[in-house]
């Protein structure tokens, strides 16, 4: 695609950037990509929940993660988003995020090797939100570095080839741990995780040789009223508002991964009737080698499935995302409520991938509703505050789900699922704002 030298934001690129496009496109690839390998190893889905699991850590700090994680990186957004705008080089805005991503994954891999229970739970969960905070800085920081540096009709082709980077690396850490086995310890996760923190540090020395033209904005501070403006677009925009209200009932699919992983563990326990530690109890689960295999695999073809179907109705693929993610909880469920170890060593590596395949047509299908119901700057401010508030509400279940697990994984699979039924019957709320004859495209 030849890029149209008319278009204000193209004609930025061409003339600031062409020279630099293929050593800028290259830079961003590996950047994201090896940014993309940390998430797959730091993961608040997989690898932390086993970790905090093996050492015995309250299930309240598990069900924590993934809401920190995620509500971490989007709540700051609407706020920041204003003086990032403004810095003359987001490469250092995007720096300043990799290296504070680096620190977090470094801390939580000393956690790991020096603490236990109660003190390790309550590490992790606050090196994981300063993680999720600087993560916000490179997400907001990115997306205009791409914007600028790289013209239109490539960057998705970009950002494609560097979600495969860390779906191929999650494939491939999922394997050693397969391999592994029994002897996967909290040491041998803290190694994998000193390893991302790595990841991030070369990343951050990639991205800043990109070459950007340089903002010429008068600076600016935070916006001191992005809660009230996000607040009254929720209020004041039915439309919208049926929006948020029905990818909030969709965090089942985002919240629920990370207690499928626990709760294998926990049948292992209850079916050998062991009398063992919390580290054997992870042992005796399926195996997080196996979670982290399915979680690259999902990564490199859960948008593809969807991504048709969703340019043709987005609103059924969010329903029928909520009714299949639920149905698969309440099979985990009584899986492992009724079906022996050996049978369950396959079922929930299966049920994960299943889920993590859901999750990605949710994310897809949610991202195509919200560009497909507005334009221009409308779209933008749905964006920013749906975004904002779900970092409110993430935030709000995941401490619900949280006090749930006290009464073990099964519980809180129950609630999540419970509330993937309302998010169906909430779906026919939405209206159907997409292309229906986009076969023909």
């Amino acid at each position: 695609m030849t890029p149209n030298p008319a278009d204000p934001e193209t004609a930025e690129t061409v003339s600031h950037a062409q020279p630099f496009q293929r050593s800028n496109a290259a830079r961003y690839v590996w950047a994201h990509g090896l940014q993309n390998v940390g998430d797959q190893i730091v993961a608040a889905k997989t690898l932390l929940p086993w970790l905090l699991q093996s050492a015995g850590a309250p299930g309240f700090f598990i069900a924590m993660l993934v809401p920190i994680r995620e509500s971490g990186s989007m709540l700051p957004q609407a706020a920041l988003t204003p003086w990032v705008k403004t810095r003359r080089r987001r490469t250092a805005v995007w720096s300043v995020g990799a290296l504070g991503q680096a620190a977090s994954a470094a801390l939580i891999a000393l956690a790991a090797l020096t603490l236990t229970g109660v003190w390790l739970g309550i590490a992790v969960v606050v090196a994981l939100g300063c993680f999720a905070t600087a993560r916000a800085l490179c997400s907001m920081a990115s997306k205009d570095v791409q914007g600028r540096t790289i013209p239109k009709g490539q960057r998705g082709r970009i950002s494609g080839r560097a979600t495969m980077l860390g779906g191929v690396a999650a494939v491939i850490v999922g394997v050693l741990l397969w391999l592994v086995g029994e002897r996967v310890t909290s040491g041998v996760v803290a190694a994998l995780i000193g390893l991302a923190a790595l990841s991030w540090v070369v990343a951050l020395l990639i991205f800043r040789g990109v070459k950007e033209p340089a903002s010429e904005s008068e600076s600016k501070g935070p916006n001191r009223s992005w809660w009230r403006d996000t607040w009254a677009l929720f209020v004041r925009d039915r439309h919208f508002r049926s929006f948020v209200i029905v990818r909030s009932l969709l965090l089942v699919t985002a919240l629920s991964t990370s207690f499928i992983v626990t709760l294998s563990a926990e049948v292992g326990v209850d079916i050998e009737q062991s009398a063992a530690g919390a580290s054997d109890a992870a042992a005796a689960g399926p195996g997080i080698g196996v979670f982290v295999i399915a979680a690259g695999i999902a990564a490199l073809i859960g948008g593809k499935i969807t991504g048709l179907w969703s340019d043709r109705s987005s609103k059924a693929v969010l329903m029928y995302s909520a009714l299949v993610g639920s149905v698969i909880l309440l099979a985990l469920v009584a899986s492992a409520q009724w079906l022996p170890v050996g049978v369950n060593g396959w079922v929930f590596p299966l049920g994960f991938f299943a889920m993590s395949v859901v999750h990605a047509s949710v994310r897809v299908a949610r991202s195509t509703y919200v560009v497909d119901m507005a334009e221009g700057d409308k779209r933008t401010e749905y964006v920013g505050a749906s975004n904002t508030l779900m970092g409110v509400v993430l935030l709000i279940v995941g401490a619900v789900s949280g006090v749930i697990a006290s009464f073990g994984s099964s519980a809180a699979l129950l609630f999540l699922a419970a509330v993937g039924m309302v998010g169906v019957a909430m779906s026919f709320m939405l209206k159907d704002v997409s292309a229906h004859d986009s076969a023909a495209i």
